[in-house]
């Protein structure tokens, strides 16, 4: 049986393949965090299809694997699909400095990923709603002296203007206070669920136009308490048209035109690129 540091490097070494990322820097984080630190004494409970799978023992070495490692098995809550979450890590490309709203924080694990890569100078400000698991998050990360675990709603609290929020649970659209906290170039990826057959992750990034918007694989989460339900006048989208979308407005700025895809509110999402001409 494999040593849990040698079981960590080729974890660390497949999720930074996975993500294809060009940072060397998410291998090393990925190889120096440890996760069963994240996941309460083991054993542990692996999430396997629709059923479940107890680890043999309290080794460490198990866990080093693309598992989801049950937190709340009453409420559905795991920690999460390390491969997803590598993938996504890379594509927002945390830098030194950067401010980074964490929504659904769990238990910290993939919150000390995004602190070891926004540091120096950086800061984590980690929201979890559950208030179990957001006092687990505050004694898993002391020893992160850039986050600050925040136990409350992420919907209706305000967020500190973000280069990056990272959303972890599933929304039918992104509240109007996230869109207005991510800064100029800022980046928000998170699970849009617009409806039950519809589940994208989504990448938005702040330009000086507006809003773009990337549909750029499936993904599903637990619901995000206050931001899950459409209201009776939303325009719900088909799969295809969630896919075609490419940017998201504030109604306040403009309203809803025939390239709406989708429509919630105070936010709508348009199959038009920001900057594309007229009728492309």
């Amino acid at each position: 049986m494999s040593t849990v540091e040698d079981a960590r490097k080729l974890y660390a070494r497949l999720m930074a393949g996975n993500a294809a990322s060009a940072d060397p820097r998410l291998e090393d984080v990925f190889a120096s965090v440890p996760r069963e630190a994240f996941l309460g004494p083991g054993p542990w409970t692996i999430v396997a299809g629709n059923g479940k799978v107890r680890t043999p023992s309290a080794d460490p070495v198990h866990v080093y694997q693309n598992v989801l490692v049950a937190l709340d098995a009453d409420k559905g809550i795991n920690n999460g699909e390390p491969f997803l979450h590598a993938m996504w890590i890379g594509r927002l490309a945390p830098r030194p400095g950067e401010t980074v709203s964490h929504i659904g924080a769990g238990t910290g694990y993939y919150t000390a990923l995004l602190a070891r890569l926004v540091s120096p100078g950086g800061t984590v400000a980690a929201f979890e709603l559950d208030k179990a698991l957001a006092g687990l998050a505050r004694e898993n990360l002391e020893a992160y002296g850039n986050v600050a675990v925040i136990h409350g709603d992420a919907v209706t609290a305000p967020l500190p203007p973000s280069d990056i929020i990272y959303v972890n649970a599933g929304v039918v659209a992104p509240p109007v206070g996230w869109l207005k906290a991510l800064r100029p170039g800022g980046r928000m990826i998170f699970p849009w669920r617009p409806a039950e057959r519809v589940p994208l992750a989504v990448m938005v990034t702040r330009g000086v136009k507006g809003f773009a918007c990337d549909p750029f694989m499936r993904s599903w989460f637990i619901p995000c308490v206050g931001a899950s339900i459409a209201g009776a006048a939303a325009k719900i989208p088909t799969r295809e048209q969630a896919a075609r979308s490419r940017s998201v407005w504030l109604t306040e700025h403009k309203p809803p035109d025939r390239t709406a895809t989708a429509i919630f509110g105070e936010v709508w999402f348009s199959s038009k690129a920001l900057g594309a001409k007229p009728g492309t």
